[in-house]
């Protein structure tokens, strides 16, 4: 009979550290997919949903804690999110509040972007106030004249939108966008600022809402979606 094989005590020890930071790894991605701020920091919590995260049951959304949702609507001067339709009629028949999202492209005239938005957005008293997300900076579109007019034909076309929805338009500001245009210190709306898990403050101004988590997994829907909070 052979001799059995007897492993050193350091590799079975090495053995044990690995499976214990395993398992601390699975863990820590589990609290990730899972992790809200706290309500007794930021009582009123929501998501943001598009055409991305497949149809969402926002019932269910409320059931799980959602107080509010923000849909993406449209983009630049033709683009429409496909699951905007959907969503509102959704949201509509529902009772939780909500809000629509427009993907500002700054290559775009200001005009055009409007009747995009007023086209598919409706005109609803019971609506939030408009997000306008600000992602694209300008540079981008390889034009000194646009990227110089930033400012501008953004105001234009946020005085536009605000007069069809009735409501100051909050700044879905990027940090990229921040750092290439400092819109957050030029054009006074509250902003929507980003960062996962932690607190953002790349605006050099308070925000008002905040994705917190950008892939919490609910009951609510097939697969991720972006946790936003409201500052009290």
């Amino acid at each position: 009979m052979g001799r059995k094989r007897v492993f050193p005590w350091r590799w079975r020890l090495a053995a044990m550290v690995l499976l214990v930071l395993a398992g601390g790894g699975i863990w820590l991605w589990w609290q990730a997919q899972h992790w809200t701020p706290s309500r007794n920091d930021f009582p009123t919590q929501g998501v943001l949903v598009g055409a991305g995260d497949g149809p969402v049951d926002f019932a269910s959304l409320a059931a799980v804690g959602a107080n509010f949702a923000y849909i993406e609507a449209s983009r630049g001067a033709e683009a429409r999110d496909a699951m905007l339709s959907a969503n509102l009629r959704s949201l509509m028949a529902g009772a939780l509040p909500f809000g629509v999202v427009h993907h500002y492209d700054p290559c775009v005239p200001a005009e055009r972007q409007a009747a995009n938005f007023v086209t598919v957005v409706p005109r609803d008293g019971r609506m939030l106030p408009p997000a306008i997300a600000l992602d694209k900076p300008a540079r981008s579109c390889d034009d000194p004249a646009v990227e110089a007019g930033v400012e501008s034909e953004l105001t234009t076309f946020l005085n536009q939108v605000e007069a069809h929805t009735g409501q100051r338009a909050v700044l879905m500001l990027s940090e990229g966008f921040q750092q290439a245009h400092p819109i957050a210190s030029q054009i006074e709306r509250n902003l929507w600022l980003e960062r996962a898990f932690l607190p953002p403050d790349y605006a050099g101004r308070p925000f008002t809402l905040w994705t917190a988590n950008p892939r919490l997994w609910t009951e609510a829907s097939a697969g991720p979606l972006r946790w936003v909070v409201v500052q009290p």
